[in-house]
């Protein structure tokens, strides 16, 4: 039990994964989920503090929330916050390396994100979810050398990229009628 306790991101990022992949995986969910935490990833760098990440798990959820309630696609408000983000690290001159490292993975996958909301439903939760556990490899070396962001975040991040990711792409694959196509 002791252990259990230590590991709480972990247990709570596959919790994450399992509340979504028992309650309808849709393309648009595992994007949103990714640009999330790209921009968790983003913050922390901007900012210089590894704990701005956890804060930006409830920063880049209300970005989307407002930015749908005002009318407009969610991804524009999360690439708006980016760039305010990265005008923000520049502006405080924060280390620029690994500003630079995170501004690139967010156009990275990003990118991939623009892709899979432009592909049909089904290609699309193939490309979200494929991204998105591709995205635990950064989660992995940022908990390795314990840089960016906290290693609690980035472990929570693995446990809910991986089993997410992967549950969408099955879910896309066999078309089993479990993901809600918009």
């Amino acid at each position: 039990m002791k252990n259990l306790r230590h590991r709480w991101p972990a247990v709570v990022g596959l919790a994450a994964a399992v509340f979504q992949l028992v309650t309808g995986v849709q393309r648009d969910t595992v994007a949103v989920t990714l640009s999330v935490a790209l921009l968790c990833y983003l913050g922390a760098a901007a900012l210089g503090r590894p704990w701005v990440a956890w804060a930006g798990v409830l920063g880049g959820s209300a970005v989307v929330v407002v930015t749908e309630l005002a009318g407009f696609p969610w991804w524009a408000g999360i690439g708006l916050a980016a760039l305010l983000l990265v005008t923000i690290g520049l502006v405080a001159g924060v280390p620029r390396g690994p500003l630079a490292w995170q501004a690139a993975a967010f156009l990275g996958y990003g990118g991939l994100v623009w892709a899979a909301l432009s592909l049909s439903p089904r290609l699309g939760l193939l490309l979200a979810g494929t991204a998105l556990a591709a995205h635990a490899v950064w989660d992995v070396i940022h908990y390795r050398r314990h840089q960016v962001v906290a290693r609690s975040l980035a472990e929570f991040c693995i446990l809910l990229d991986v089993p997410l990711g992967i549950g969408a792409m099955v879910l896309a694959i066999t078309g089993d009628g479990a993901y809600l196509p918009r």
